[in-house]
């Protein structure tokens, strides 16, 4: 009921998976990664159970194509299953029951699995590779990137429900203090796959940080535009310095990361973003 993609960088150390379904919530079932560990997507009557045990194998050094032998050797219902790893090393495995609905099947190359059932067609797994090795930027671009393309080539043959994407980096968590990079899921929509991509461009928004090169000097046009939307959302008044008045709306529209805190400065995309949404 799945299509998805299990994938690594290990130049940037990341790890993920990007899936979508015609079910509801998948990305509380398919995807699982870790860390310099590996990833995981369990689906097609989905064992859950191999997500934290492939996972748990693949950490102490097993190969993906070890783990998926181990995970599958004991599980009675192995052929209604399909699932997709890639370990540490960017070792990839996929397997596709004989029990799965059709089309299904799935692919493997240097550092990706990718695999689906119940799909339209059999161009969708194609579709997905072919755009995953030809899209640059990092792993979440390319693990969105192949997932549209899979969409687009149909997907899964009963419509569009659920999708969702997970990528893990050494202290890439906020705060630095977990691995849980890159966490979204549209969990009921009429087309999910856009819709996540939108909850990916926000958190490359809010979360980003912007070369030195792209900071914006509050001052000229910049500051003119800034303090107008201060001053048209209550902030900027009479006995408060314009540093605390863009402290206090910088602070409420969750931008500390991307501006300098004695108001100095503000990343060019947040600006043109403020901008954009408060109409100065």
């Amino acid at each position: 009921m799945t299509f998805s993609i299990v994938a690594c960088d290990l130049k940037e150390k990341t790890w993920g998976v990007a899936v979508a379904s015609k079910f509801p919530a998948v990305g509380s079932v398919v995807p699982w990664a870790q860390a310099d560990a590996g990833a995981v997507a369990t689906q097609s009557f989905s064992n859950a159970s191999f997500g934290p045990r492939g996972l748990q194998m693949m950490d102490g050094g097993i190969s993906a194509e070890n783990t998926l032998a181990k995970l599958l050797m004991d599980d009675p219902d192995r052929e209604l299953r399909q699932v997709g790893l890639v370990d540490a090393k960017g070792r990839a495995a996929t397997f596709t029951g004989s029990g799965c609905f059709p089309w299904a099947g799935g692919v493997i190359g240097k550092g990706y699995a990718i695999q689906g059932n119940i799909l339209a067609n059999a161009k969708v797994v194609p579709a997905m590779e072919k755009k995953f090795l030809s899209t640059k930027g990092d792993l979440p671009s390319r693990l969105y990137a192949a997932l549209l393309a899979g969409d687009r080539a149909g997907g899964d043959k009963r419509g569009r429900q659920s999708a969702a994407i997970y990528v893990a980096k050494p202290n890439g968590g906020y705060g630095g203090f977990i691995d849980r990079w890159i966490d979204y899921r549209v969990d009921d929509h009429e087309d999910p796959v856009p819709r996540l991509g939108e909850l990916i461009q926000l958190h490359r928004l809010y979360f980003d940080q912007s070369p030195e090169s792209e900071r914006v000097l509050l001052k000229g046009k910049a500051l003119e535009q800034i303090a107008a939307i201060l001053k048209h959302e209550g902030y900027l008044k009479k006995n408060i310095t314009f540093q605390n008045a863009f402290n206090a709306f910088i602070g409420n529209e969750n931008f500390e990361e991307r501006s300098d805190p004695n108001a100095q400065w503000i990343d060019k995309p947040v600006l043109k973003y403020l901008v954009k949404k408060f109409g100065q």
